[in-house]
């Protein structure tokens, strides 16, 4: 298996697959690999004549420092994950110097108002440093094909609308949530979870189940009304917001109308912050 630290070596590997009818997919990570990486990783493979996997915690989508400090960094458990898929996936681990050359800061973007919502309200300038790393890794991988879980799907829009209004020529896929048995969205921040805290934070995906079940009989008001009354009655839990929005434009639903619908939900359990999200029709 290949691991690359610098960009240069990583783009000389790739030049043979920029021309012709080569495909070159891309799973961009912050490493801590789980299952729903792998799926990802292996729909590149079915899909590309080679795949690229970054491992890179990017500083400037961080607004909390103890946060980024926190983040799980475990790259030769990564690249043990990744070689259980295929030898043929090259790795590009590379450090902030090597990424951002001694200015670790975000560029400005507009995405049309999807920054603005849920996750870009409550982590200032999160987004900003998403487009960043994503224009940075874009260049330096130039794929064909760009994968992105929708747990975090409110990222996958932002990417998408980069893509579009940057006219990048890449595509965007989308791939499912990947679920613990429990139902548990899996993440990388689940490794910080006690084994009692993971039992409780089933409980999220049920709580979104629920509102998926009551969408077709109740307004998205009474909805909102029950999900919230439902966590203050679990303690362990703080709910930072739950909202109802359309798929495209992120923005809230207070009526329906003909057009698809998300419920999105960001809670701390303890001091771990989770998000998890469901379509509702």
């Amino acid at each position: 298996m290949l691991i690359f630290n610098k960009k240069t070596d990583l783009q000389n590997h790739l030049m043979p697959y920029t021309s012709g009818k080569n495909a070159i997919g891309f799973v961009p990570t912050m490493g801590a690999l789980h299952s729903g990486h792998l799926s990802l990783m292996e729909r590149s493979l079915s899909e590309n004549n080679v795949t690229v996997v970054s491992i890179f915690v990017n500083p400037t989508q961080f607004n909390n420092a103890d946060d980024l400090e926190k983040y799980p960094r475990t790259l030769d458990a990564d690249a043990q994950k990744i070689a259980t898929l295929s030898d043929s996936i090259i790795i590009f681990a590379p450090s902030v110097e090597e990424i951002y050359e001694g200015n670790t800061t975000s560029a400005s973007y507009d995405y049309d108002g999807l920054e603005h919502q849920m996750e870009g309200a409550h982590r200032p300038g999160h987004f900003d440093g998403v487009g960043t790393i994503i224009t940075k890794l874009f260049d330096i991988v130039k794929p064909t094909n760009a994968y992105f879980g929708e747990k975090d799907f409110q990222q996958l829009q932002i990417v998408k609308k980069l893509v579009e209004k940057a006219h990048l020529p890449v595509h965007i896929i989308g791939c499912p949530i990947t679920r613990e048995p429990s139902g548990l969205a899996m993440s990388s921040r689940n490794a910080r979870l006690s084994d009692t805290e993971k039992e409780q934070a089933a409980f999220i995906y049920k709580a979104l189940q629920e509102a998926q079940h009551k969408f077709a009989t109740q307004s998205i008001e009474d909805i909102k009304a029950n999900v919230a009354n439902t966590f203050a009655q679990h303690p362990e839990f703080t709910m930072e917001y739950f909202e109802i929005a359309a798929e495209d434009t992120l923005l809230p639903a207070t009526v329906k109308e003909n057009t698809k619908y998300r419920a999105f939900i960001a809670v701390f359990l303890g001091n771990v912050r989770l998000i998890d999200n469901i379509s509702l029709n």
